[in-house]
């Protein structure tokens, strides 16, 4: 009788017990079955890149997953987001555009923070061609610290009739043109890494013909 009232009065401790692991558990899925606000999606490109047509963007609004969207940038060089139509995407900076979104959504949320991510670079402000005297000679997809040999070697090196010791970046400023020395020949053959250049979205390196 003795152990039979323990077990009897050591039933609402083992039923509030259960309570408290049942409850747990119906908290951890509702956590689940909601789901936490999305985050950002990480960067694949530097924070002066221009974005244009073709990119994929992320548009994260803080605080309000109900606004944050991925959308492509349309050949017509605008986007379209939750409470913001057609707003020009293209010659922007991802901050750029973050902060005139802002301005739009300012109307319908109180201090409205928006993050604009590039999550696929894909336009030919993102690219770094490569021409001339090269295996395969097309734009290479820009991604953050890039060099000059990661372009070369991502066209299959150069043709056996490339002066690589010629070679140039073409490089453009603020509307005006430039062009860097580049001595192939000492990088590739010889391990001369000082003409190991970094590269930026938008140029052009051109590898001319031997004049052999």
């Amino acid at each position: 009788m003795e152990m039979d009232q323990k077990i009897l009065n050591g039933r609402p401790r083992i039923a509030a017990l259960g309570m408290l692991v049942l409850a747990s558990a119906l908290g951890q899925g509702i956590a689940v079955a909601w789901g936490a606000p999305p985050a950002p999606a990480p960067s694949t490109v530097s924070p002066d890149y221009v974005i244009g047509p073709g990119d994929s963007l992320q548009i994260f609004v803080w605080r309000n997953p109900e606004l944050t969207i991925n959308v492509p940038v349309r050949p017509d060089g605008k986007i379209s987001t939750p409470l913001v139509e057609d707003m020009p995407a293209v010659g922007k900076t991802p901050t750029q555009l973050a902060r005139d979104i802002e301005k739009v959504l300012a109307v319908y949320v109180k201090q409205p923070q928006v993050n604009v991510i590039v999550t696929q670079p894909a336009s030919a402000f993102s690219q770094v061609k490569v021409i001339g005297q090269v295996q395969h000679a097309f734009g290479v997809p820009y991604r953050e610290g890039m060099t000059v040999m990661d372009a070369v070697l991502a066209v299959g090196g150069l043709t056996p009739f490339a002066a690589g010791n010629r070679a140039q970046l073409v490089r453009t400023i603020d509307g005006k043109e430039y062009q860097i020395p580049v001595r192939l020949d000492a990088l590739l053959n010889h391990g001369d890494m000082s003409q190991n250049l970094p590269v930026r979205p938008g140029d052009v390196l051109v590898v001319p013909e031997s004049r052999f």
